[in-house]
């Protein structure tokens, strides 16, 4: 019997996460439509990801992939965090057994800070809530906009 967790049900479904140390945004989107929503936000614990969390989020989406925002610096090189991000991209894959696409994230917590805070007036405890999910699918929309030009 194979795992539920591993039942790919819906093969134009991706989930995103916008990894950090303290939290993980998630978004979730479609390639059918090319358009990502913003999910949740993911308080990790001790540092690490809610693998309950993110367990029940691929259960309930059943997506064919996921996302991950890698962020470098802007001559290529690694951020503090990146190789924290790369290793939440090497747990994903072996505990989901699902592909994991890598996607720059430059600014995209920026960009979302902005949106929200400047464009939006969201007061600076709620953006500290929902900034990563809103990350998330900034970084999900790039990707889906990249596979559909590749598709």
């Amino acid at each position: 019997m194979q795992d539920p967790l591993l039942t790919r049900a819906n093969a134009d479904t991706y989930l995103c996460f916008d990894f950090g140390y303290k939290k993980i945004g998630a978004a979730v989107g479609q390639t059918i439509t090319a358009t990502a929503s913003p999910l949740q936000t993911i308080r990790s614990i001790n540092q690490s990801p809610d693998w309950t969390i993110i367990s029940k989020l691929i259960l309930e989406w059943r997506p064919a992939g996921l996302v991950v925002g890698i962020s470098r610096q802007a001559d290529g090189s690694d951020n503090p965090i990146t190789p924290r991000m790369l290793k939440f991209c090497r747990q994903l894959e072996g505990r989901y057994q699902l592909p994991v696409y890598q996607q720059d994230e430059t600014l995209t917590t920026f960009e979302a800070k902005h949106l929200l805070f400047d464009e939006v007036n969201v007061n600076a405890g709620r953006l500290w809530e929902v900034q990563d999910q809103l990350a998330a699918q900034l970084i999900l929309q790039t990707w889906l906009n990249d596979y559909k030009k590749d598709h």
